[in-house]
């Protein structure tokens, strides 16, 4: 049965509820509640379904041979399962996402080492109220005034300011 398959894939909740902004929990619990509905309600059908009782009819029907024609169209009956064909492109996807956030990840990791190496030099720093012209310009280079190249005030390139 189709709807079987389909249902194979299960839903991690929890996960994908830690995911959810609060501002849209409504929309997610409604989205629970009715994923839930159709699984029970997928999990309440026979795996087979009910076999057709043709004597009961072939006694209720009283024109001769409909019964028996019924029957024969019906058991020739062959109704295809459509074929999937987005499953491999959203596995695509998803290897994609994964390698980007993977990419991310190691990228975010850099900048959170160089952030904390900023955040020791700050720490570990004179405070400004007892710094010195000097110690300013070792702590921040860019801060040094060139007053050989530039000698007048402001002693940067206009293109600077």
């Amino acid at each position: 049965m189709a709807g079987r398959r389909a249902a194979l894939k299960a839903i991690d909740w929890v996960a994908f509820a830690e995911r959810v902004p609060p501002n849209q929990r409504g929309m997610f619990n409604a989205l629970k509640t009715r994923s839930d509905a159709i699984s029970a309600k997928l999990a309440s059908l026979p795996e087979t379904p009910a076999a057709m009782e043709w004597d009961h009819y072939r006694s209720a029907v009283a024109k001769p041979g409909m019964v028996e024609e019924f029957e024969k169209k019906f058991k020739a009956l062959q109704i295809p399962v459509p074929a999937d064909t987005q499953t491999s492109a959203i596995d695509a996807q998803e290897a994609e996402a994964n390698k980007s956030a993977l990419a991310f990840i190691a990228e975010s990791k850099v900048r959170i080492a160089q952030c904390e190496k900023e955040l020791d030099k700050f720490k570990n720093m004179i405070p400004f109220d007892q710094m010195t012209i000097e110690d300013l310009n070792e702590t921040f280079p860019e801060t040094k005034l060139d007053k050989v190249k530039y000698p007048y005030w402001p002693h940067k390139p206009i293109a600077d300011l």
